[in-house]
């Protein structure tokens, strides 16, 4: 069994800054690769952010380039979404998904351990 638990979301206004926090249990921490999806009322769940195993990679969707730092500290099973420079457009609830390989892909139906969702809410 493996379980995500986030948190660090909240209300912030446009061009302000949070830090998501995503912890992975149940298995070794370095076998999977972590991203960071999200979803808007409305709208498709999206790929946002994502890092290989051991950090050395990551991938970061068109719309949050430069402003979205995605982290891992596997000694804590422990991963961060660092996000700068926050638009209206980026509220959305936020989900940890989980794979166990190394290929940090977008496609959501290739993640199969994922949290209950963190909500971002950031007003203009």
């Amino acid at each position: 069994q493996v379980h995500l638990v986030e948190s660090g979301g909240g209300l912030v206004q446009a061009g302000g800054s949070l830090r998501l926090s995503c912890e992975v249990a149940g298995r070794t921490f370095s076998t999977f690769v972590v991203a960071w999806f999200r979803q808007a009322p409305g709208k498709e769940r999206e790929f946002a952010v994502g890092i290989s195993r051991f950090g050395e990679r990551t991938n970061h969707a068109d719309s949050v380039k430069g402003r979205f730092t995605i982290t891992r500290d596997n000694a804590k099973n422990m991963v961060y979404l660092q996000m700068n420079g926050l638009k209206a457009e980026d509220t959305a609830v936020y989900y940890c998904a989980a794979r166990q390989d190394d290929h940090v892909g977008s496609l959501a139906r290739e993640y199969g351990y994922w949290g209950q969702g963190t909500q971002v809410v950031v007003s203009s």
